[in-house]
């Protein structure tokens, strides 16, 4: 069922490209590129090869989609974090070597779909995201969050940046967690859509584009 529906969003991402919606299609990222000193899980679902955030202009929503190398759910306690920076980013890894991830916010997704909003300023607000808010199929997930969960700091949320890293949650908490950055030490810039009508077209077109992003690349040497 899950194998069909992602079919299908493909499907609506080659309508709404054709139409000129999209301008950009994420980033893609090396293959078992992990962050120096990790030892945690190498199994490929906390590999990121592909990954997308899209904010639509009209329903004021954000829709987040990763593809790692493997399915997902091999590696217990795996979970998705994504820093945002919504004006107000700060380089809260800078001591670990990684001084180009700026961010304020974060979006965190658990492997049973479940995950939360966390504001990083002094008295952000912490939100809690039911089970089932991200929908995993295979090696990619796919999730939608209200952009009321993620007020401006000085930005327009059209103009957002992110990063995405996996963690291993078996592991001690901290940076150690962190098996992979996309992109590598840098943000990326959110990607607005303005001709999409409704919210769910906008998970599909995420959706698409982290698996055209994974398709390019899932060819390895050797």
């Amino acid at each position: 069922m899950r194998k069909l529906q992602l079919e299908r969003w493909l499907c609506a991402l080659a309508v709404t490209t054709s139409a000129g919606a999209v301008q950009a299609i994420g980033v893609t990222d090396a293959f078992a590129d992990y962050v120096p000193g990790y030892a945690g899980s190498t199994l490929g679902d906390l590999d990121v090869v592909g990954a997308f955030v899209s904010y639509n202009v009209g329903t004021d929503t954000f829709a987040f989609s990763g593809t790692m190398d493997d399915t997902i759910g091999l590696s217990a306690g795996g979970l998705y974090v994504w820093g945002l920076d919504r004006g107000a980013g700060t380089a809260r890894f800078a001591a670990n070597g990684i001084s180009d991830v700026m961010f304020d916010s974060v979006v965190i997704f658990n492997q049973d779909g479940s995950g939360t909003v966390r504001e990083l300023q002094p008295g952000g607000a912490v939100t809690a995201l039911p089970a089932g808010t991200a929908l995993f199929a295979g090696s990619t997930f796919i999730a939608q969050v209200s952009g009321s969960l993620l007020p401006s700091l000085g930005l327009g949320k059209s103009r957002y940046s992110w990063n995405l890293w996996p963690r291993d949650g078996t592991l001690p908490a901290g940076f150690g967690q962190i098996s992979d950055f996309a992109p590598n030490n840098s943000n990326a810039p959110v990607t607005p859509i303005n001709a999409v009508p409704e919210p769910a077209s906008a998970l599909m077109l995420a959706a698409g584009l982290a698996a055209i992003g994974w398709l390019g690349k899932r060819r390895k040497p050797g």
